[in-house]
């Protein structure tokens, strides 16, 4: 049966997360004064993008709630036993210069214009609705897609099939009938095919090494993926 769905994931997916990340916290320094442990700006994004992974994991691991899990982060960062409201006030700073700095890729529109007539489209995260709601909504893309499952509120995450098999029931089909596009090899691409669907590692920074894996470098390359184009080391059967 041909591919009906296109789920998608959103950070450095169709969000360049990371460039938006270091843009605000680069203008947030520059207003806040780097704090005395980092030897240069450069060193505390480094430290500041370390902190945002794993305190994300102790999130979706359960250990902490999304607010939580931000406090921890800018006390950590600082060095500081802050109180909720003092953390929460640093990180509200951050958050602006931070949603400032948002932006699609810029090959996603193209993309969702040339799937539209032909694919459904979902988001699959493992963030906060709400969050990543509004960052669509900010972006423009929202009504893009007709269903999103986040995994704070659905309280599994990816890599687990479990998240996959969710928000393909939103769209009321079937593993097979779905693909999952996502910029990790394993927590996305690997997982999703795990799960019964086709999974596809966008892998923007060309890092390749998983022959394993149905994987493209840009967006651009998907329509002809998804019609059953094989130059990018999809099975002759894939579609």
């Amino acid at each position: 049966m041909p591919i009906r769905a296109v789920l998608w994931d959103i950070d450095d997916t169709i969000f360049d997360y990371t460039g938006a990340a270091r843009t605000g916290m680069r203008r947030h320094l520059e207003s806040e004064g780097l704090p005395e442990a980092y030897a240069s700006v450069d060193v505390a994004l480094d430290a500041w993008g370390a902190l945002s992974v794993r305190h994300w994991a102790r999130m979706t691991a359960g250990e902490t709630d999304f607010p939580g899990q931000r406090r921890d982060r800018v006390r950590e960062f600082l060095a500081q036993e802050l109180e909720d409201a003092e953390a929460e006030a640093w990180f509200g700073r951050h958050a602006v210069h931070y949603e400032a700095a948002w932006a699609l890729f810029p090959d996603v529109l193209p993309v969702l214009d040339l799937l539209g007539p032909g694919y459904r489209h979902g988001i699959l995260s493992n963030a906060n609705t709400h969050h990543q709601h509004h960052k669509l909504t900010a972006l423009g893309v929202r009504d893009r897609f007709e269903s999103m499952v986040c995994a704070v509120e659905l309280g599994i995450s990816k890599p687990e099939a479990g998240a996959f098999h969710a928000a393909c029931e939103a769209l009321a089909l079937e593993p097979h009938e779905v693909a999952y596009v996502g910029n990790e090899p394993d927590i996305d691409a690997s997982a999703a095919v795990a799960a019964g669907l086709t999974g596809i590692w966008l892998d923007r920074r060309g890092r390749g090494g998983r022959p394993d894996l149905v994987s493209i470098t840009g967006l651009d390359q998907l329509p002809g993926l998804l019609a059953g184009n094989t130059r990018f080391g999809a099975p002759d059967t894939f579609g």
